[in-house]
């Protein structure tokens, strides 16, 4: 190769470098709210370079992630080892690692080991969606595809050092009582793949990461009035558990509400919450596919009809504009006494179905989601008011996916604020507008000689 094609050859690398962190950071603002940890490690005798440890609450950037990456292969080796596991956070290791003196507890044995015996750094907060990508950046800065294997497949791969490449093990996982178990597992599938390395005399750097996290932290919330600690509090009613609806596939929508209140004639709201989530209401009529989903409760003697029900019908969509999918609720309806109420809520109502959607407020009225149908007219007798509303009807596990909010970006409050700055700021240019103009005086009364007469155009 000429030494003009070389340059050419690291300049469209340098491009695509350059490109990718640009797009980590892109990546990262969009998804700060959820994060999890990266664990980056190399084998014995090597060491990575001197990086430093973000500060105590820092959510790591895509850029920054890029950067701790770039720098690390700098010095250590470039077999890389990825271990990607499906769900993970910071609280899988506080609470399964025996962080707290029980060691003989933690699931994390093999993982310990290696990092007390080789140089490393713990990234405890990472953008998640930023972490996501790690592949596709060691791909860019390896030059080598990332060869997706297993333990069994490894032990029969012969790599070698002075080759570059990018193995990735994928590992599962599962929320609730069997989470731990499956990180005794992993751990063990990551102890399996270190010892065949460590067989074969390959040196290599390795990353522990997951593709979102396991656990999302909620902010705790004071009780009204009262921001202090209690040895006689009342003690908190448990939070009731989302409704699902369960196919032969397994779950396959799941809804959540704090209060559903319907009024018919402008009557006293009837909250239908209470039922649905005490285990009383049946989901007879309830039925979902790949393209169509539809939610029926069937409540018994309400407001005073023998059989009510309340159904929601669901659609995906593929919209070309966006180039992929969308949960759209095409109608809420309520069926009573052998009459039809069906409010429209295509509008208003919908989310990429990889989402869950997610509403503090879903009304008829007051800036309505669900609009009356004007061809019955019953549907103009009745009021429906959702308070805290979510529902996902694709793509469903065992856990509400991420949540696609209703509220729009410019709020009723940030209008008002930015409409006030704006009065505020013309009423200060008017008057610096009038200051300026104020002209002193360049001519005085002399008390001995003749007043001066000024024109009045001056």
């Amino acid at each position: 190769m000429t030494e003009e094609g070389a340059v050419s050859c690291g300049s469209v690398r340098a491009l695509k470098m350059d490109f990718i962190t640009l797009l980590f950071i892109i990546i990262s603002l969009s998804a700060c709210s959820a994060q999890v940890p990266v664990v980056l490690w190399s084998s014995e005798g090597h060491s990575l370079s001197a990086l430093s440890a973000p500060a105590a609450g820092e959510i790591v950037s895509g850029g920054k992630l890029a950067s701790y990456l770039k720098s690390a292969l700098k010095t250590s080796p470039h077999t890389v080892v990825l271990f990607l596991q499906d769900q993970l956070s910071i609280d899988d290791f506080t609470v399964y690692g025996g962080v707290f003196g029980n060691k003989q507890d933690s699931v994390f044995k093999n993982v310990e080991v290696t990092l007390e015996a080789s140089s490393h750094l713990v990234v405890p907060a990472v953008a998640w969606s930023a972490a996501g990508s790690v592949q596709e950046l060691f791909q860019e800065v390896l030059g080598v595809a990332g060869l997706h294997v297993d333990s069994a497949e490894l032990a029969q791969l012969q790599l070698s050092s002075s080759q570059p490449s990018l193995l990735v093990l994928s590992l599962p996982y599962a929320s609730g009582p069997e989470s731990k178990e499956f990180l005794r597992k992993n751990d063990e599938t990551i102890g399996d793949a270190l010892t065949l390395l460590k067989a074969q005399k390959v040196p290599y750097t390795a990353v522990y990461t997951g593709l979102r996290p396991s656990h999302v932290t909620e902010e705790a919330h004071m009780a009204e009035g009262f921001g202090g600690r209690s040895l006689l509090q009342t003690p908190e009613p448990a939070v009731k558990e989302p409704v699902m609806f369960n196919s032969t596939g397994g779950p396959c929508i799941l809804f959540w509400a704090d209060a559903l209140n319907v009024s018919f004639e402008k009557g006293a709201f009837f909250d239908l919450a209470p039922l649905t989530f005490n285990k009383s209401v049946t989901l007879d009529g309830s039925f979902c596919n790949e393209s169509t989903s539809r939610l029926v409760f069937n409540y018994k003697d309400v407001m005073g009809y023998p059989t009510f029900q309340l159904i929601f019908s669901m659609s995906k969509i593929f919209f070309p504009v966006s180039a992929r999918n969308w949960m759209v609720m095409e109608h809420v309806e309520l069926n009573y006494n052998g009459q039809r109420a069906l409010f429209n809520a295509s509008r208003g109502v919908y989310t990429p179905a990889e989402y869950s959607f997610h509403c503090q407020r879903v009304s008829s009225v007051e800036s309505p989601l669900l609009v009356p149908n004007s061809t019955l007219d019953n549907a103009t007798k009745w009021t429906i008011m959702f308070t805290n509303f979510q529902i996902q009807s694709f793509n469903v596990t065992q856990n509400f996916a991420y949540a696609s909010d209703c509220a729009s970006f410019f709020t009723p409050g940030i209008w008002m604020g930015l409409l006030t700055t704006l009065l505020m700021l013309l009423i200060l240019t008017y008057g610096l507008h009038m200051i300026m103009q104020v002209r002193t005086m360049d001519r005085f009364d002399d008390p001995k000689g003749p007043a001066i007469s000024v024109p009045q155009n001056e």
